[in-house]
């Protein structure tokens, strides 16, 4: 009965939006969902353009230390860049923004928002999200926060430059450095709105999954893509709050003369009132959100990438219910972990073995997976299309990134090379280039329900090589750098001779990110131009089973005219014996004697 008014209200919901709409409705003030997906797909694509911008020009620093270059003096001018040499304040900003961009706007805000909006509504059956106004508002917010953020290159003082971190004292006082000022402040209220727009987004992703299934999708017949987001949505509103409370308490700190997170602090040689807090505090506040972050940034990997195999092995998916416990696992283990960032702080030994033991306990969900996607490719009769390419790439990053992340999870040999280059080295390459990949996938293979269009495969085929190469030749001899003790974040080593030895690993590095730079040009040029003059794309291009394939190609408000499709089968029946085609969509009724792969 519950299911035949969803089906009424749909129908009804559906007739709702067969009016015309404005320029401004239709793609700026957006309610739909397919549009709000392109408008978080092309925000994350500046986000992550300006990013790499930006990584290049510190670069540049750490291969020729010094060096005057004309691309720095143009972009940055004789106030950070004075003879085309980068000041050394802005090179912290330009690390500092790097990785904020990189993890809140482009991993965070750009892959969730891109493909939950684009995947939840097409891919469970629904006509749209629980709430459109929320879902617009989510976006907006998103978008203000990137504008806010990228405002505070344009202030006199420069940006944040504390770290992506922003630990205090430095965030905390705005007399501590230049970019310690505005910039901070800048970056608090940027970030403060970004949480909006994530929990805004979250919670409409949680209500959407949950109560406008259509009928037949059952939660265990589900595609993985939509298990992966509905688990981020949910580590999303449980851990955002507390990134919130962590930078409202900063703010009191800087603008209220609070003292949670600072004492006995000294500047110029004069003692500072405040008294009693401490930035150990901060750090607690901000690492229960910051493992967590992790992972919502590599979820929604996994569950494209699982995708993305399956159609292209032309196999079900291996061990459908061990990834989504695994999911689970990884999620719940998540908010048990943080303390592995602050073996440092002078925590107590005992505890920190037990963050040793939380840690090394998500290796096991995180092997499970691996293991189901190389069971998946095992035989499979694989298509290597680019977002194979990039899904298949995907997996090989999150293996070797995640073998020094077994390293890194050890108090003992973290001790070793803390703050070190090897860390830089493991983060970007399990979570970094790992989602990154998976993003590109998700393009590739989703292009023509976006654009209804089809993307260049031989550019995307020269996309991939150029990127994956680059990001092992980027990432890889970072851990050669951190081993050799090597600290991160340091404007040039030159103080310190038993350095010298390393600067060519330093200069290929760098070659080796103007090459992944480069590739990033291919990729613009294809995604752009196959939006507007690449060719048609059919209805189920890739011969899929999910339902977003069964939706006429054309933009309409709505999903699907009429009816909603009704659910009878797991989204992963591929060459399936006994039937005429090498897959079977989930509308497709089971024969009688038919085994539900999903379990029913």
């Amino acid at each position: 009965m519950s299911m035949e008014n969803h089906d009424h209200h749909s129908v009804a919901h559906h007739e709702e939006h067969h009016h015309e709409e404005s320029f401004w409705r239709k793609y700026v003030f957006s309610m739909d969902h397919k549009t709000i997906s392109r408008q978080f797909l092309v925000t994350a694509i500046i986000m992550a353009v300006v990013a790499m911008m930006l990584s290049i020009f510190f670069r540049l620093q750490l291969a020729w230390p010094g060096h005057p270059f004309g691309i720095l003096h143009y972009f940055l001018g004789d106030r950070w860049a004075k003879g085309g040499v980068l000041d050394p304040d802005m090179y912290l900003a330009l690390v500092t923004i790097h990785g904020t961009i990189m993890v809140f706007f482009v991993l965070t805000g750009g892959l969730s928002g891109t493909f939950a909006n684009l995947l939840i509504p097409y891919q469970i059956g629904a006509r749209d999200m629980a709430s459109g106004f929320l879902n617009m508002l989510s976006y907006w917010f998103f978008l203000v926060s990137s504008i806010v953020m990228l405002s505070s290159f344009f202030i006199v003082t420069g940006p944040a430059s504390g770290g992506w971190t922003i630990y205090p004292p430095l965030s905390a006082l705005p007399q501590a450095m230049p970019g310690s000022g505005l910039g901070m402040t800048l970056w608090l209220v940027s970030i403060a709105l970004f949480i909006v727009s994530s929990l805004l987004g979250g919670l409409n992703y949680i209500v959407t999954i949950l109560n406008l299934r259509t009928k037949g999708m059952t939660m265990t017949r589900l595609p993985l893509t939509i298990w992966a987001l509905f688990v981020t949505a949910i580590l999303g509103v449980l851990s955002f709050p507390v990134l919130f409370a962590a930078v409202l308490l900063l703010i009191f700190d800087r603008s209220l003369g609070t003292s949670f997170y600072l004492s006995d602090i000294f500047i110029g040689g004069q003692a500072l009132e405040q008294t009693g807090g401490s930035p150990i505090l901060f750090e607690h506040l901000f690492w229960f959100l910051g493992h967590p972050e992790v992972y919502i940034v590599i979820m929604p990997a996994f569950g494209l990438a699982s995708e993305i195999i399956s159609v292209n092995a032309r196999k079900p998916i291996f061990g459908y219910r061990a990834m989504i416990g695994s999911m689970l696992s990884i999620g719940f283990l998540s908010f048990l972990v943080w303390g592995h960032h602050m073996f440092l702080t002078g925590m107590n030994p005992f505890l920190g073995s037990v963050f040793v033991f939380t840690t090394l306990l998500i290796a096991i969900p995180s092997a499970v997976k691996v293991f189901n996607w190389l069971a998946t490719l095992w035989k499979g009769n694989i298509r290597f299309t680019p977002a194979m390419l990039f899904a298949i790439g995907m997996v090989s990053t999150f293996i070797s990134g995640g073998l020094t992340g077994i390293i890194l999870a050890d108090s003992a040999l973290d001790i070793n090379i803390h703050d070190t280059y090897f860390v830089i080295a493991h983060f970007h390459i399990v979570m970094g280039v790992s989602a990154i990949l998976a993003m590109f996938g998700g393009i590739y293979h989703w292009f023509p329900k976006m654009f209804l269009r089809m993307m260049n495969k031989k550019l995307g085929y020269v996309h991939f090589w150029f990127t994956f190469i680059a990001a092992y030749g980027v990432f890889y001899p970072m851990h050669f750098l951190g081993m050799a003790g090597v600290p991160r974040r340091y404007y040039a080593n030159t103080a310190f001779p038993m350095f010298d030895h390393l600067i060519n690993i330093n200069i290929f590095i760098t070659c080796c990110a103007i090459m992944g730079a480069l590739a990033q040009g291919v990729f613009l040029f294809n995604f752009f131009y196959s939006a507007f003059r690449g060719p048609k794309a059919t209805q189920n291009p890739w011969d899929s089973n999910t339902l977003e394939w069964t939706t006429p190609m054309a933009h309409t408000h709505g999903n699907w005219p009429g009816a909603l499709p009704v659910v009878h089968r797991w989204p992963y029946d591929y060459s399936k014996p006994g039937k005429e085609h090498d897959f079977v969509p989930q509308t497709v009724p089971l024969e009688e004697g038919e085994i539900d792969g999903g379990g029913h």
